[in-house]
């Protein structure tokens, strides 16, 4: 199975804004014209999410202060809680040593994973090391959220 490849003029920007960007994040380093981008809780440093960005997503975060990632699956952008409701406020954006991964230090709203979890990371492995274990309470019922688990 191969990973949808964003369009060759998705994410693009120009002009100011693109320079911009190019000052924050290291997209030469994109695969398919995304980062990784890391979404923590801005108080506790719990990790909440990992999802992906372009260089038009990561612009859109930083003008709006709502999380904006690129779904692979959809192959466009996704602003974090338009359908849910839960949202991420951003109160902050980092980049790591290399500018190839990007760090959104948030206020969430909800639950982060689409799961139903405040955390996408709520499994963790078992003492034995063969099997997943569920670490964290389900905040919510995806079906009442987004109508499929």
């Amino acid at each position: 199975m191969t990973e949808p490849k964003p369009s060759e003029t998705a994410g693009q920007v120009d002009g100011q804004d693109a320079a911009a960007v190019a000052a924050i994040a290291d997209f030469s380093k994109a695969i398919h014209g995304l980062l990784p981008a890391i979404a923590q809780d801005a108080d506790s440093g719990e990790i909440l999410m990992m999802a992906w960005m372009n260089a038009a997503t990561l612009r859109e975060t930083i003008e709006t202060g709502q999380a904006t990632y690129f779904s692979r699956s959809r192959n466009q952008p996704w602003r974090k809680g338009e359908t849910s409701g839960h949202r991420q406020q951003v109160v902050e954006v980092r980049v790591d040593c290399d500018r190839d991964t990007i760090l959104l230090k948030v206020h969430q709203s909800g639950a982060a994973c689409h799961k139903g979890y405040r955390s996408c990371f709520f499994r963790k492995v078992d003492s034995a090391g063969t099997n997943l274990e569920v670490a964290e309470t389900r905040l919510v019922d995806p079906a009442s959220v987004y109508g499929k688990e």
